[in-house]
C-alpha cells in the first residue's frame, strides 16, 4: 500500500471546525472585558494592584486578600477564575481559561508562565476544541515560562520548574522538570 496515498486521505479540514457547543461570553461583556484587559492588565502601565483586583472582581473572579498582580498578565475570562489568598501573578502571565481555573492561597505563578485550558484533538480531521479545568492547590510554585495543561491539579505545594509542561497531575510535595514534566525530588519546606 502506497503510504503517501493513505495520508492524503485524511487530512485536517478546518472549514468543518465547530465549536458551537463552547458557550461564548455575551459580546459586549466579551468586548468591555478586552479592552480593559488590555489597558489595566496586560500593559506596562503602573496600574495599581489594588485597581487590578478591583477591576477583576467587578468582571466575575473571585480574588483572594493580598494577591499580586505584575504588569502584562493576560487573562482570557476574569468570571472563570478563583483566586485564593497571598497568590503572586508574575510578569507575562497568560491564563488562558476557557473553563474554571482555581488557584489556592499561597501559590505563585512566575514570569511567563502559562495556564492552558483548551486544546484541539489533531487526531480528528475536523480538529475539535476540548476545555479541562486546571486546579492548583495551596502553596503550588509554578516557575517561570512553565504550562498546565488542561485536566491537570497542581497538588499541595507541587513544584514545576522553569520552560516545564504539566500534562498529568502533579502529586503533593513533588519537584517537577521537563517536558512532559516528570517527578524529580520532594520538595523540603523549612522555617
Amino acid at each position: 500500500m502506497n503510504t503517501e496515498k493513505t495520508y492524503q486521505r485524511f487530512k485536517t479540514d478546518l472549514s468543518k471546525y465547530d465549536n458551537s457547543w463552547y458557550k461564548q461570553p455575551p459580546f459586549i461583556k466579551n468586548v468591555l472585558w478586552f479592552i480593559t484587559n488590555a489597558i489595566f492588565l496586560n500593559s506596562y502601565l503602573l496600574v495599581p494592584v489594588s485597581l487590578k483586583r478591583l477591576i477583576l472582581r467587578a468582571f466575575g473572579a473571585t480574588i483572594g486578600t493580598g494577591v499580586m498582580i505584575k504588569p502584562k498578565v493576560n487573562i482570557k475570562y476574569p468570571w472563570l477564575l478563583n483566586v485564593g489568598n497571598y497568590v503572586w501573578i508574575g510578569e507575562e502571565v497568560w491564563i488562558d481559561n476557557l473553563t474554571t481555573v482555581s488557584l489556592g492561597d499561597h501559590v505563585c505563578l512566575s514570569q511567563g508562565a502559562m495556564l492552558l485550558t483548551g486544546n484541539h484533538d489533531y487526531t480528528r480531521s475536523t480538529f475539535d476544541l476540548s476545555v479541562g479545568k486546571i486546579v492548583i492547590e495551596d502553596g503550588v510554585w509554578i516557575g517561570a515560562k512553565a504550562m498546565v495543561c488542561p485536566n491537570v491539579v497542581c497538588h499541595s505545594h507541587a513544584v514545576l520548574a522553569v520552560n516545564s509542561v504539566a500534562v498529568k497531575d502533579l502529586e503533593a510535595y513533588g519537584v517537577y522538570q521537563g517536558n512532559p514534566a516528570q517527578w524529580i525530588r520532594e520538595r523540603k519546606i523549612t522555617e
